[in-house]
């Protein structure tokens, strides 16, 4: 149920309506908008009688919400959110290129990819350092060390972080060096660490699940927001089907139903979806043409030598022709909030 006040509606007629909602024993979440005040009622076990509220002063309209995601939902926030990231705004209106290597492997490693995927466009720079890996013998990261490369790239180039946090033991180690957390796939339904991230001060960059349905997607990302925090964005990075010509099958369908159906922006991780290199640039431009707010690619200057994913990773000088590319796809979209490459690094 969303409470709609009136633009008129006073500081003082708003808390009533919050005091009105607690001595129900249900929770108010207060949803500012651009032309009025919602209150968002959470934590009903069943129908709202919406009698309750309608009499009260400076209420507009009171209007059920159908979807089982209440505070990730349009019905509840019409307008687009935009997320800032230090001097990086990832949302409607705007394109983000996430890019950097899977695994963190050394302070070299990292910085050299890092000037050069900057200076191709890109804004955020990710690298894995703590790695969930399908066999217990494969690389698992570097740790905190990790982290603090990770660092040394942010003081070097400006460019904010993203890193995954696997567990809620880890959680406030990764939080402590980061700029943007990420959640991945095989953990977008880990309850107790999606409430973390709810807890935390962080965006959270929150993964569809292996076979994930985007109704259970979202819904994770309720824990989140439920818990406080309403920096999230969602990342589509391909689901599990019976295919064998990529990793996974890029599902484009579910970046534009998520536009519809939430507030939060989506990216695509092209890298993850394909699992080979050849097939990244040409998924990047469906997702930008699909609508997605940006991408994560995945980038090594020496893929054949990566410790985690290089069959997948492109090669400095392709993740250049893909931001052209993509850039031209959104310029088409977007004429009036275009930025180029260049202009962000001059920036």
């Amino acid at each position: 149920m969303l409470v709609v006040m009136s633009q008129q509606a006073t500081s003082e007629e708003i808390d009533a309506v919050v005091a009105a909602i607690q001595a129900k024993g249900y929770t108010a979440r207060l949803i500012p908008g651009g032309e009025r005040m919602a209150i968002g009622i959470l934590h009903n076990k069943g129908a709202v009688d919406a009698s309750h509220f309608l009499g009260l002063p400076g209420v507009k309209d009171v209007i059920p919400v159908t979807r089982p995601y209440k505070l990730v939902s349009r019905e509840f926030q019409p307008e687009d959110t935009i997320i800032q990231v230090g001097d990086v705004a990832i949302g409607n209106g705007h394109l983000t290129l996430i890019a950097g290597p899977c695994a963190v492997e050394s302070e070299a490693q990292c910085l050299n990819i890092a000037r050069k995927v900057q200076r191709a466009g890109a804004h955020l720079f990710r690298g894995g350092a703590f790695k969930p890996r399908t066999s217990p013998y494969s690389f698992q990261g570097l740790g905190e060390q990790g982290l603090k490369i990770l660092t040394q790239v942010r003081e070097a180039t400006g460019m904010p972080i993203i890193t995954e946090a696997l567990d809620t033991e880890t959680f406030g180690l990764v939080e402590a060096y980061a700029d943007v957390i990420q959640i991945g796939a095989r953990n977008m339904q880990n309850f107790s660490l999606l409430r973390r991230a709810g807890r935390s001060q962080r965006p959270v960059l929150l993964k569809r699940g292996l076979a994930a349905t985007i109704e259970e997607w979202l819904m994770a990302a309720e824990y989140i927001l439920d818990g406080g925090n309403t920096q999230v964005i969602l990342c589509e990075r391909g689901v599990r089907t019976f295919a064998h010509h990529s990793r996974n099958t890029l599902d484009l369908s579910a970046v534009a139903v998520v536009c519809k159906e939430s507030h939060l922006p989506v990216i695509v991780d092209p890298s993850h979806a394909a699992g080979r290199r050849d097939q990244v640039i040409p998924l990047s431009r469906a997702a930008i043409a699909v609508g997605a707010h940006g991408l994560m690619v995945e980038v090594h200057h020496a893929p054949e030598e990566a410790l985690s994913d290089g069959a997948q990773s492109l090669y400095p000088e392709q993740f250049e022709v893909l931001c052209r590319q993509i850039q031209s796809i959104f310029d088409v979209f977007h004429p009036s909030h275009s930025v180029k490459p260049e202009e962000t690094r001059n920036a």
